[in-house]
């Protein structure tokens, strides 16, 4: 049962993706509420973004990389703090909002002001189109305007019909949402630095574990390492190239294997960050006969590491079972010898010491990892039976905060749900405030 109050009366909207409103507001096309601009760009004009969470600002106050920048700004526009801005191209993703800045965009962006003849708060309509967003509508309404695009221009904007809620019930809704929604993102935020701790737990109790083994009264020895320290005075420090019978890395060109089912195809994104793989998530493929198949054919606990791209020097062990799996080209697998437990040397390479080895190998202007890299991994060996010891610890660690993660992100799933279904309820007038 919602805690919140509704109005005394309803009416049938009139409006396609409202069912109902508030018997006392209104409805009127868009383009009786707002205008849109058009305005010369000034010379101290910065370029203003609309992003995909609703915020409209300077675009050097998110982040100056990762944008494409125009060498001749045609068709460029002035934008001013309090502006509805709407982008064309990324309206069904939730490109809109106020702007709280003065600056300049590019023709793609709509920029709107409040037409006159009704009173409104630009923000209050901000929240209403973001909902039409969340609930596939603007992307429905582009499609069918013109097929395989998703452009939401003026002119479709202003034909929509709105409700309108009087000037003092919307200021009153923005100001609610405004203190709900921050209560909401602060217990959000609050829930996302737990994971940050868990994960930094989890890595220091690794870490621990493969450096140090689980006797706290154990004798300790300069491991000969400068930047590993101490070590377990029995422990032996060896290179991978020594524990293994087997390293490589997976092939190129294998695209052309695709298939809707076969064998799996594991890349870098398929290696989760506990050390496992995600092998529901791989593609497929029929793999081609030869020695080269054979080479990146994947055995039940074989060790793997992520040597290019952006999750360079992830590592997981390949629990595949009676699977059969081949790896791409930014895969390495190590096959381990008798010497050394595969979930051991996983959990070793997996840990600050191992992570820390591999970011000293891509220093400088190095792009990944060579296989000489892995193969001269340093390695922390305790007897059989500790390795054993320790690989169930981790195991079970890991399992525990893995479970408390998935809790909290669970919570975080919900307050976001939360809140999409209060912005919705209050700017529809399905709840009063």
């Amino acid at each position: 049962m919602s805690i919140f109050l509704r109005h005394d009366s309803y009416k049938d909207s009139g409006i396609s993706w409202i069912d109902e409103i508030p018997s006392h507001w209104m409805v009127e096309r868009a383009k009786w509420l707002f205008c849109k601009m058009d305005r010369p760009v000034r010379p101290e004009d910065d370029v203003v973004t609309a992003f995909r969470d609703g915020q409209v600002t300077l675009r050097k106050n998110r982040r100056t990389e990762g944008f494409t920048n125009a060498l001749q700004e045609h068709g460029y526009q002035g934008i001013r703090r309090g502006d509805l801005v709407i982008h064309a191209m990324d309206a069904f993703a939730g490109a809109i909002g106020v702007s709280d800045s003065d600056g300049k965009s590019t023709p793609v962006y709509s920029v709107c002001v409040p037409y006159g003849n009704f009173p409104v708060n630009a923000h209050y309509y901000a929240h209403l189109l973001r909902y039409m967003s969340r609930s596939g509508y603007i992307q429905s309404l582009a499609k069918g305007i013109r097929e395989r695009s998703t452009d939401f221009r003026f002119n479709d904007f202003a034909n929509l019909f709105l409700p309108i809620p009087s000037k003092q019930e919307q200021d009153q809704i923005v100001a609610f949402l405004d203190e709900k929604t921050a209560e909401i993102d602060d217990a959000i935020a609050k829930k996302k630095r737990l994971i940050e701790l868990l994960q930094e737990q989890k890595a220091i109790l690794i870490n621990r574990a493969v450096t140090q083994g689980l006797d706290p009264n154990v004798s300790m020895r300069d491991s000969g390492v400068a930047w590993l320290g101490q070590v377990p005075a029995h422990w032996e420090v060896k290179r991978a190239k020594h524990l293994s019978s087997f390293i490589t890395s997976g092939p190129r060109g294998w695209a052309t294997y695709y298939a809707d089912d076969g064998s799996y195809f594991l890349q870098s994104g398929n290696l989760n960050n506990s050390v496992g793989i995600e092998l529901e998530k791989a593609n497929r493929v029929n793999p081609p006969n030869g020695a080269e198949g054979k080479r990146t054919k994947l055995r039940n606990n074989d060790v793997l590491i992520c040597v290019t791209g952006a999750n360079t020097g992830r590592v997981a062990i390949a629990k595949i079972h009676d699977n059969e799996v081949y790896i791409n080209q930014h895969l390495c697998l190590v096959r381990s010898t008798s010497q050394i437990v595969p979930s051991y040397l996983a959990y070793c390479l997996h840990s600050l010491v191992g992570q820390t080895y591999f970011l000293l190998q891509q220093y400088g202007l190095k792009e990944g990892l060579g296989l000489d890299d892995v193969k001269n991994a340093p390695v922390l060996v305790p007897p059989i039976s500790e390795q054993i010891a320790i690989s169930s610890f981790i195991e079970n660690t890991i399992a525990q905060i893995d479970e408390l993660e998935i809790s909290v992100l669970k919570q975080i799933t919900k307050l976001n749900e939360f809140k999409a279904t209060l912005i919705s309820d209050a700017v529809t007038g399905k709840i009063k405030v």
